[in-house]
């Protein structure tokens, strides 16, 4: 649920985001951005990617949290306090994840973006909708290779965010619940 409604309010942040990321973008503002394209393509444009979103988003945080759990029993098997494995578990967690779902997001950022060049290049006129219209032209413009376009950048993206993300949550966790366990059990 909490992924549902997280990618509900994020996925137009992120149409935004990539269209003025894009080269040669129109868009000079924020407000511009919104503005324009809810004017030329509807509140439709800012949802495009939803299920797309979704579709990576489920399957990225399910192996980020199997892989980081294994790591964990690999690295740091009674379970401690222990910082560096749970920077080094969660890198790892978020790379195997990054990269894992590296082609669903390749397919997100075509929706939000509906760059031009590519979809006239394949022929593509007006918006291009729908995660398999999505996975089709990807295939169309790089062929299985397509599909990983920028998975190494992904992945360093990642890396620091899964792993700040799960030292922050296994200090609180021992911060608050587990100072006193770890006096009383041995491993």
């Amino acid at each position: 649920m909490a992924t549902l409604l997280h990618d509900a309010v994020m996925n137009p942040a992120e149409v935004v985001k990539q269209r003025m990321q894009m080269y040669n973008s129109p868009y000079r503002t924020v407000l511009a951005c919104i503005r324009t394209v809810h004017r030329t393509e509807g509140l439709g444009a800012f949802y495009r990617s939803y299920t797309t979103q979704l579709t990576m988003n489920i399957p990225f945080q399910a192996i980020h949290f199997i892989t980081y759990e294994f790591m964990q029993e690999q690295v740091n098997p009674c379970r401690q306090y222990n910082p560096r494995t749970h920077i080094i578990s969660g890198a790892l967690a978020g790379a195997v994840a990054a990269a894992a779902t590296t082609p669903l997001d390749v397919c997100k950022t075509l929706l939000n973006t509906q760059e031009n060049m590519a979809l006239s290049s394949v022929r593509i006129s007006g918006h291009l909708s729908g995660m398999a219209n999505a996975f089709r032209t990807v295939y169309q413009l790089g062929g299985i290779r397509g599909y990983f376009k920028g998975v190494q950048a992904r992945v360093i993206y990642q890396m620091p965010s899964t792993a700040i993300a799960w030292s922050v949550y296994e200090f609180f966790k021992y911060f608050l619940t587990k100072r006193e366990l770890d006096k009383t059990t041995p491993c």
